[in-house]
C-alpha cells in the first residue's frame, strides 16, 4: 500500500496505508488505512505505532454509510495486520456497533491480540489499567447485545480487571522518539493551489526549462509565502503523500490543483527559530515570517501523480516561511517582502546577485590586480635619454617658431 498516491485513479477500490497528521501520544507515529472506492473516501482505519514498530493502538475504525455492508472494516483490518506482522495490537474500546462487527470478524492473528494475552507479555507498551477499563467495557457491550466477541480467545485473569491493572501498571515505559533536526540538513514542505490557466499550461510544458518555471512559480507564489501552516519532512515523497491524503479528505477540492513541494534548508548563521519537533517533521508555530535558502521545487497534478516535474537551484534562493499572522512579522522580514509575501522594490531573489561574476575568482582577480599595479608603476618612472643626444637641441630650435602668414594680393578695386 505504501505510495498507492501514484494510483488513486477512479477505478474500483483501493487501500492506502499512509500518515495521519496529528498530535498522537507522545513518541508514537500515527497511521492512517484510507479505503477508497471511485477515487472517493469510503472508511478510515487510523491507528499509532510505537517508535519500535512493535506495538500499536487502534483508535477509530469506521466506514461511510453509503459503502457499509461492503465488508471495507474487515478488509482494512486485515490489511493493518499484513503491514505490522510482529506487532503487538491493542484493538481499544468498542462501540455497540463496533461490538457486533467484532463479533463478525475472523481476526487472522489473535495471538498478538494483547487482550488475549497476560500482561507480562505487553504491559512495557500499554498502560494496564487502560486496557482492562477497556476489556470491562468491551464485556459489557457484548453482555447487552448478546454476544460471545471471540470471548473463548480472552485471556483469564485471576483476580478483578482493577486488580490486575494496578499491579502491572509500573510495567509501562513512555516511548522516546528523537525529534528531527531543523537545522540538521534539507527540509521539505508542500502547497496546495490552484493556478490561473495559463500559468498552469506553461507550468506542465516539459518542452520549457524547468529551473524558469519554477521561478515563474515562485514570482506567482511570493518569494516570502512559503506555507507556514506545512509539516516541514525530510523528504519530497512523504510532502507528495500527505497533499494526496488531503486531496482524498478535501469536500471541494477544486478544479486544476498543483501540488508544490519545496526544498529549504534554514539560512546559514540564522538561530534555529521556534519549532515543534517530531520523529519525521517540523512545524514552525507562531511563525514570524523565517529565513531559508530555497534549494528546489516539484510540482505535480494530483490526477496525474506519476508525472513529477523538479526543478533544483545550483544557488540556492532566499525565500521566507511566511509569518503566521502579519501583526507577529519580523522587522527583518516586513524589510524584504510586503504583507502579500512578494519581494518590495529593490530586493532580489538572491542577495548577492550582483557579485555573481565574480564569484569563485578571487585568485585571478588578486593576479590582475597586480598586474595593473606593475604597469602603473613602471610608468612613473622617467625613461633616461641617450647621452650623445643634446637633451634639449630640438625643443629649442622649435621653440618659438611661429608659422609664415599667407601671402595677401591686392584685392582688385
Amino acid at each position: 500500500m505504501a505510495g498507492a498516491e501514484a494510483r488513486l485513479d477512479d477505478a474500483g477500490t483501493a487501500l492506502w496505508l499512509t500518515d495521519w497528521r496529528i498530535d498522537a501520544v507522545p513518541g508514537w507515529v500515527p497511521r492512517r488505512v484510507l479505503a477508497l472506492v471511485g477515487g472517493v473516501q469510503a472508511g478510515r482505519l487510523d491507528f499509532v505505532v510505537h517508535p519500535d514498530g512493535q506495538a500499536l493502538s487502534v483508535w477509530m475504525l469506521e466506514v461511510e454509510p453509503g459503502f457499509q455492508r461492503r465488508n471495507l472494516a474487515s478488509v482494512m483490518m486485515d490489511a493493518l495486520y499484513s503491514a505490522h506482522p510482529t506487532a503487538w495490537i491493542d484493538h481499544g474500546g468498542r462501540t455497540e456497533d463496533g461490538a457486533r462487527w467484532w463479533d463478525r470478524y475472523a481476526e487472522p492473528a489473535p495471538e498478538r491480540n494483547i487482550h488475549n494475552r497476560p500482561p507480562e507479555e505487553w504491559a512495557q507498551y500499554f498502560e494496564a489499567p487502560v486496557v482492562m477499563s477497556q476489556r470491562a467495557r468491551n464485556a459489557y457491550h457484548n453482555k447487552m447485545c448478546g454476544l460471545g466477541g471471540h470471548g473463548a480467545a480472552e485471556y483469564r485473569y485471576a483476580g478483578r480487571l482493577e486488580d490486575v491493572g494496578a499491579q502491572w501498571a509500573g510495567a509501562y515505559r513512555p516511548a522516546w522518539a528523537q525529534g528531527l533536526d531543523p537545522a540538521a540538513g534539507e527540509l521539505h514542505g508542500g502547497l496546495r493551489l490552484t493556478l490561473p490557466k495559463g500559468l498552469q499550461r506553461v507550468m506542465y510544458d516539459e518542452g520549457l526549462d524547468a529551473a524558469v518555471r519554477a521561478d515563474w512559480l515562485l514570482d506567482h507564489i511570493g518569494h516570502g509565502s512559503l506555507p507556514h501552516a506545512a509539516r516541514w519532512r525530510t523528504n519530497s515523497r512523504a510532502v507528495f503523500e500527505e497533499m494526496a491524503h488531503e486531496q482524498v479528505l478535501d469536500t471541494e477540492p477544486g478544479e486544476g490543483m498543483t501540488h508544490l513541494a519545496f526544498r529549504v534548508r534554514l539560512a546559514a548563521g540564522r538561530e534555529v527559530p521556534k519549532h515543534n519537533a517530531r520523529a519525521t517533521w517540523v512545524f514552525y508555530h507562531d511563525s514570524p515570517g523565517i529565513e531559508v535558502e530555497l534549494t528546489g521545487m516539484a510540482w505535480r497534478s494530483p490526477r496525474t501523480p506519476w508525472l513529477t516535474h523538479s526543478a533544483e537551484f545550483g544557488r540556492p534562493i532566499d525565500a521566507a516561511i511566511a509569518p503566521e499572522y502579519w501583526h507577529d512579522a519580523s522587522e527583518q522580514y516586513r524589510a524584504r517582502f510586503n504583507e502579500l509575501g512578494e519581494l518590495r522594490p529593490g530586493q532580489r531573489p538572491r542577495r548577492a546577485e550582483a557579485d555573481e561574476s565574480f564569484a569563485g575568482r578571487e585568485a585571478d582577480i588578486a593576479a590582475m590586480a597586480a598586474k595593473l599595479q606593475e604597469a602603473s608603476r613602471r610608468r612613473t618612472v622617467p625613461a633616461s635619454l641617450p647621452a650623445t643626444a643634446p637633451a634639449r637641441e630640438v625643443f629649442e630650435n622649435l621653440q618659438g617658431q611661429q608659422p609664415s602668414p599667407p601671402t595677401q594680393s591686392p584685392r582688385p578695386r
